[in-house]
């Protein structure tokens, strides 16, 4: 008998922290690709392509899988997250990076997470431990290091940085939005329509894509529709996959990692190599992640401990074991 028969629930958490992994990578990934198609494509156009790409391939997953539509008790959620989180805040973002530096928007940006951990423990009664809040502000401190370290001397304009925390906004409030609906529906069906209803916000922008698209080089479309295949298709279902298993703070600062990742990509894929203070804080982003997590673990390793028979309180009439 293996391991994870024996411990079901050890097997659940290895399979989140692996989606986990696989989301923040992709996610990562998605900052070199933006850098090459956002020469080419205006904000608008870039999202409703990029969303485009990630309706396809959501659609076949789902005739693969035969996925069903998600129940009516799931539709608030999926649509708050589909406006707010796959159209509105990829727009945003899109937008706020082109008029602000790099030090702006990650300091700006990077407080989603934050944002996500105060939502969840205001509107979904989420815990926030000590760690988890001294693990972010570590992870924060950290990705401002990388943003400041690899700015260049491009300003900031207000409406950039106002455009940078709508988009964090929109992130934190979208994150949270889906996570009920993650207990109704599967990963796959609160991603599918959550990426089609971000699709559809994004209609107005269809004349851009088109005429851009004509004069774009086809290095930059095929970065958009991998943008659209892998880091919101694939990476957005096992985020979602991830979320449904954990807290939405947790969750968030696990994101902090991403930062640290776009220093090891750019120096794989552009050659840019990372300057000491950048190197600096990517390690603070780590090493904020692995604070945050770890009093997860600890409490995991607590429940494992077996409990003596004579130590487990005698059941009370009229009360069954299991979930209610």
């Amino acid at each position: 008998m293996s391991v994870f028969t024996k411990h079901p629930a050890r097997r659940d958490e290895l399979l989140a922290a692996g989606a986990a992994v696989v989301t923040v990578v992709l996610w990562a990934s998605a900052f070199v690709s933006i850098r090459s198609a956002g020469d080419a494509y205006s904000p608008g156009a870039l999202a409703l392509g990029r969303l485009g790409a990630g309706v396809v391939t959501l659609g076949l997953l789902c005739l693969v899988r035969r996925e069903g539509v998600p129940p009516r008790s799931a539709w608030r959620g999926i649509a708050v997250s589909g406006v707010l989180w796959f159209g509105f805040y990829m727009v945003a973002l899109n937008w706020g990076e082109q008029q602000v530096d790099a030090g702006t928007a990650a300091l700006v940006v990077n407080v989603g997470p934050i944002l996500i951990a105060l939502l969840g423990a205001r509107l979904l009664g989420d815990a926030v431990p000590p760690r988890l809040l001294a693990g972010m502000a570590v992870s924060f401190a950290g990705a401002v290091t990388v943003g400041l370290s690899m700015s260049g001397e491009g300003g900031s304009s207000v409406f950039g940085v106002v455009l940078c925390l709508l988009a964090a906004v929109a992130y934190a409030a979208g994150v949270v939005a889906q996570k009920p609906a993650l207990s109704t529906a599967s990963p796959l069906q609160v991603t599918t329509y959550g990426c089609l209803i971000g699709a559809v916000a994004c209609l107005p922008f269809t004349g851009q894509l088109v005429q851009e698209a004509a004069d774009a080089p086809l290095s930059a479309t095929l970065n958009m529709v991998y943008l659209g295949v892998f880091p919101t298709a694939l990476a957005f279902t096992t985020w979602a996959y991830a979320l449904a298993r954990t807290t939405a703070g947790r969750m968030g600062a696990t994101t902090y990692a991403v930062p640290a990742l776009v220093v090891l990509m750019s120096w794989l894929a552009l050659g840019e190599v990372p300057g000491l203070l950048t190197l600096a804080g990517g390690a603070l982003c780590l090493a904020g992640v692995a604070v945050s997590r770890s009093r997860a673990r600890a409490a995991d390793r607590l429940a494992a401990v077996p409990v003596p028979e004579a130590e487990l309180p005698e059941p009370r009439p009229g009360r069954t074991s299991g979930s209610a």
